[in-house]
C-alpha cells in the first residue's frame, strides 16, 4: 500500500507501507524530513504532526481526546492536522497523501 508525504518545498517521498504500520513509523523508516516521532508513538509529543489531504480525512478516523490535546501544541494546527503515530495503514488508506508542515 502506498503513502505519499509532501514536504514543505513540494518534494515528495513515496513509500510502500505494510498494513498495521503507523504512518509515523513509516515516515521515520523512510527518512521523511520533518516527521521525527521523538516519543516513539506514545502520544506524548507532536513531532509527527502531518496534514491529511481532504480526500483522505474521513478515512483516517476521528481525532481522539489525547491526540487533540497534543495537537494543541502545534503552531499550524488545522482541520487537516493529525499525529501520524495515531493513523495506521490499512487498505482503505492505500494512496493517502500527507503534507509535512514547515518546521516551527
Amino acid at each position: 500500500m502506498k503513502v505519499t508525504w509532501v514536504l514543505p518545498r513540494g518534494d515528495e517521498v513515496v513509500a510502500e507501507v505494510a498494513e498495521g504500520t503507523s504512518l509515523m513509523e513509516a515516515a521515520v523508516a523512510n527518512n521523511v524530513a520533518g516527521v521525527d516521532g521523538e516519543c516513539g508513538g506514545s502520544l506524548s509529543c507532536a513531532t509527527c504532526h502531518v496534514q491529511v489531504d481532504a480526500d483522505w480525512r474521513e478515512k483516517t478516523g476521528e481525532v481522539g481526546e489525547f491526540e487533540d490535546a497534543m495537537l494543541d501544541m502545534v503552531e499550524d494546527r488545522s482541520d487537516a492536522s493529525r499525529l501520524s503515530c495515531q493513523v495506521r495503514m490499512s487498505p482503505a488508506l492505500d494512496g493517502i497523501r500527507l503534507t509535512v508542515p514547515e518546521p516551527g
